[in-house]
């Protein structure tokens, strides 16, 4: 069973926690975690591009000159694509990037995402992250004692003063466990959980 360190927002040591050896100590799969991350960045995109094919492009309804005799290259219109203004060959077209993975991927993807960060020591619990003021200084202050600098926080409960006060640090983000994913965790060096974020989730992965 995987055991870490506890900290306080100051970086001081107030006691361990034994982790759930199913969350947090499974073998960590590279093929679910790529099939994870490319299901996740193919959703982030649009699909929005889109070019001119020479059916839509203005103008071009005439034969810029007759078919033989000029000595030049048989034209049918000014709007092919070898034309300047013509149209595009082959060119992009909207279309829907999305994937998707089935449940049981999904979850064994983000318990070898967890486990990856305990493997590679890059976990770090918090016994309770909590601010009561918009303060990006405190956030600093506390990467900086617990020697963390590009990380993902997350939480269990939203916080507004959390999210606002660690959201203009570059190489900084912040997630709650309900909506915490696969790429962010592997994105980031460090992953800083706060405990109560730990417990949900163990309970909703073990």
């Amino acid at each position: 069973m995987p055991k870490v360190k506890v900290f306080n927002m100051k970086g001081e040591q107030v006691g361990d926690l034994d982790l759930n050896e199913a969350v947090f100590g499974a073998s960590v799969n590279e093929t679910v975690l790529h099939s994870a991350v490319v299901t996740y960045l193919a959703n982030q995109r649009q699909g929005t591009q889109s070019t001119l094919t020479r059916a839509e492009v203005s103008g071009g309804g005439k034969k810029p000159w007759r078919q033989k005799g000029t000595g030049r290259a048989r034209q049918g219109s000014t709007r092919a694509p070898q034309w300047t203004h013509g149209g595009i060959a082959l060119g992009p077209k909207p279309r829907l990037y999305k994937k998707s993975m089935n449940k049981k991927v999904r979850r064994n993807a983000m318990i070898s995402a967890l486990s990856s960060k305990v493997v590679d020591e890059k976990l770090i619990v918090v016994d309770n992250i909590t601010m009561d003021a918009y303060k990006t200084k405190t956030v600093v202050e506390m990467l900086k004692a617990l020697n963390a600098n590009k990380s993902l926080i997350v939480t269990a409960e939203k916080n507004e003063f959390v999210i606002k006060s660690a959201a203009n640090l570059p190489g900084v983000a912040t997630a709650l466990t309900n909506t915490v994913n696969v790429y962010d965790i592997l994105k980031y060096d460090s992953l800083i959980l706060s405990k109560d974020a730990v417990a949900k989730l163990e309970e909703v992965y073990a």
